[in-house]
């Protein structure tokens, strides 16, 4: 459900900080929805097909990862590892994503990733600390898990291009501030700093667009 102007996460963020406030009455309410009944192996399976990919390149070639799988929603991690490595780099995966598709199962199956039940017992750094042993995840792809899968309520990703460049523009700076510049100044939006991430990137996309009609 959309967070309206009345839930805390928003009355917070508008109470101590007054910018933040103006950009939450400009954009509206927080649409932001989990995709809670994807598997960790999954979320993370699918972050690996997009890395430095288009979404429409990475969603072509998760289509024909997939049909590989015949009767599967999504294939699960003893059957990945069970595939032909060659029908895998047909389907589009370079080299290195499948390297790093079979160290995320086989980490999955060992217990390195934890299972969705187990995951949710586990803190944000500990989920970080666990799931960056995969080969090919870093940090920023954990954050991402952690708040459009696991919806965390807590997570400030200051390494993402587009919450950094929505900081600059909302906040009136001159020049990209660094990682460690927003998370120092978004202390004051804890402990909610994921809707204050999602607004962040909404002031982001609205720039693009602007800058494209000009």
């Amino acid at each position: 459900m959309p967070l309206s102007g009345n839930h805390p996460a928003v009355a917070h963020l508008a109470t101590v900080d007054p910018v933040m406030g103006r950009l939450i009455e400009e954009v509206g309410p927080c649409l932001l929805k989990p995709k809670v009944r994807r598997s960790p192996f999954e979320s993370l399976a699918r972050a690996i097909a997009y890395q430095q990919l288009h979404d429409k390149a990475a969603e072509s070639i998760l289509r024909r990862f997939m049909a590989l799988f015949p009767g599967r929603r999504f294939p699960r991690p003893d059957q990945l590892l069970a595939m032909n490595m060659g029908a895998i780099r047909q389907a589009g995966f370079s080299r290195p994503k499948i390297m790093a598709l079979r160290d995320l199962a086989s980490k999955t199956l060992d217990g390195t990733v934890p299972t969705s039940r187990m995951i949710n017992t586990l803190d944000d750094e500990a989920i970080i600390e666990r799931l960056t042993e995969v080969r090919g995840v870093g940090r920023w792809t954990v954050e991402m898990l952690l708040i459009f899968q696991l919806g965390r309520p807590d997570v400030l990703p200051v390494d993402d291009f587009g919450v950094r460049n929505g900081f600059r523009i909302v906040y009136g700076r001159h020049s990209m501030p660094t990682p460690a510049q927003v998370l120092r100044y978004g202390r004051c939006w804890k402990p909610y700093r994921t809707t204050a991430s999602w607004y962040l990137w909404r002031a982001a996309d609205r720039n693009k667009q602007a800058m494209k009609v000009l």
